[in-house]
């Protein structure tokens, strides 16, 4: 896993999340993690199914809902530090599928790892509007520590932008995703594509 990750954000897209997602597998992408808290369950399916055909040639990864993951065929699924614990998970979706595990510090990350993770999302890295119960800002510190123990992909998020993604990379890494910057211009896929050359 490794250049721009891509996560829906229907609060904030001007265009949508079909449309976005549309642009996110047009820029080849490695992955798209489908996240809206705000849906019902029947939404959350419908609109996963429509994004999982859309995906068929990239990782498609469903925040939080393993049900929702095994219902549409997803890869696999993300999961937060309060949702279902990674081994659990692990347990339920079997070794095949991919599972990603948001982590805060070096032990979260050890922890997740130990338990089965695939990739690991550091967050959150700068300040961010973008998610309400993110945290303090760890800086690119955090990456730094968590690269020297860990082996599997790290995703960078929270807060980054054009200026600041070059040190993230250079923080060790894999991947990173911003959200804002990317959902709320007026043409998605120049955006993505901006991060993308940085890989």
């Amino acid at each position: 896993m490794k250049g721009y990750y891509f996560i829906t954000d229907s609060r904030l897209s001007r265009a949508g999340n079909i449309s976005d997602v549309m642009e996110a597998a047009a820029c080849k992408v490695d992955a798209v993690q489908y996240r809206n808290k705000n849906a019902e369950t029947r939404e959350m399916y419908e609109e996963a199914l429509h994004l999982r055909e859309i995906c068929r040639d990239l990782t498609f990864l469903i925040n939080d809902r393993i049900d929702i993951a095994l219902a549409v065929g997803a890869d696999g699924v993300h999961l937060g530090q309060t949702d279902m614990p990674c081994k659990t998970a692990r347990e339920m979706l079997g070794e095949e599928k991919i599972i990603g595990v948001t982590v805060h510090n070096l032990f979260e990350a050890l922890v997740a790892k130990r338990d089965g993770a695939d990739y690991l999302g550091v967050s959150p890295i700068f300040q961010t509007a973008t998610k309400s119960d993110a945290g303090k800002p760890a800086g690119i510190a955090l990456i730094e520590e968590i690269r020297r123990k860990v082996d599997i992909p790290l995703i960078a998020i929270g807060g980054i932008n054009l200026s600041n993604a070059p040190e993230v990379i250079g923080a060790g890494a894999d991947g990173l995703c911003a959200i804002s910057c990317v959902v709320e211009s007026d043409d998605v896929s120049a955006q993505i594509n901006r991060f993308q050359d940085l890989f």
